[in-house]
C-alpha cells in the first residue's frame, strides 16, 4: 500500500540576542517587544495551526505510486481541499488506513488516485479501466500498464474507489474495497522533495 509518514518539524533558530538599550526609544505605554522565547512559542504555534487546519507534509516510503511518486518523496498536503469543492477523479489523496488493509498498523497514513466516484459502476476490460461503461483515459500511466485484479462493481455512496498508479505493485481497493470518504485527510498538491523534482501533482 502507498504508505505515507509525517516528518518531524523542526524548531525554528533562536533569534540573536537583543543588545540591551541604555534609554526607553519609546513612551513607558508602549508594550515590550516580545522576548526570543515568546518568538519561538508564536511560531510554534502558527506551525501547529497549520498542520493542525491548512496544509501537512507527508513522506512516501513505498513504490506503490511509481512512477508519479517515488520512495523518498515528500508531497504537501491541502487538507481544506474538500471542505471547498468535491473529491474529484484523479485526485491524489492521503486518507486513514482503513481496518481492512493488513499492514504494518504502525502506518497511520496512505496514499492513492481516486479512480471510482460514488454511485458509479467500474470494471476492467483488456486491461483497461472502465466507468459507466466508458474507458478511462489515465493519461498519468505509463504506456503499456495494464489494470488488473478489477471486478466490476459499483462504488457504493458515500465511498471512493482508489488505486496506485504502480498497477502490478499496490494493494488499493481491488483488494479492500472503497474507502469511505471520511477517512480522507486531504488532496496532495505538490511534491516538495527531492528539491530536483518539486512538481504540481
Amino acid at each position: 500500500m502507498g504508505r505515507v509518514s509525517d516528518p518531524a518539524a523542526s524548531d525554528p533558530p533562536d533569534s540573536p540576542p537583543a543588545s540591551p538599550a541604555l534609554e526607553p526609544v519609546a513612551p513607558a505605554a508602549t508594550p515590550p517587544k516580545p522576548s526570543g522565547r515568546k518568538k519561538r512559542s508564536a511560531a510554534r504555534n502558527a506551525a501547529l495551526v497549520i498542520k493542525t487546519f491548512l496544509f501537512q507534509a507527508f513522506y512516501i516510503p513505498s513504490e506503490s505510486m511509481e512512477p508519479t511518486l517515488k520512495p523518498g518523496d515528500r508531497v504537501l498536503v491541502n487538507k481544506l481541499s474538500y471542505d471547498l469543492h468535491h473529491i474529484h477523479r484523479g485526485d491524489i489523496v492521503v486518507f486513514k488506513r482503513p481496518p481492512a488493509e493488513a499492514g504494518n498498523p504502525a502506518i497511520k497514513d496512505l496514499i492513492k488516485r481516486v479512480i471510482g466516484l460514488p454511485g458509479e459502476t467500474i470494471e476492467q476490460r483488456g486491461g483497461r479501466v472502465y466507468i459507466n461503461g466508458q474507458p478511462l483515459n489515465e493519461s498519468y500511466l505509463p504506456a503499456g500498464t495494464s489494470t488488473t485484479n478489477l471486478r466490476r462493481q459499483v462504488v457504493p455512496a458515500g465511498q471512493y474507489f482508489v488505486m496506485g498508479d504502480n498497477r502490478s505493485n499496490s494493494s488499493d481497493s481491488r483488494f479492500i474495497g472503497p474507502i469511505p470518504g471520511s477517512l480522507i485527510v486531504g488532496r496532495a498538491f505538490i511534491r516538495v522533495w527531492p528539491l530536483s523534482s518539486v512538481d504540481l501533482l
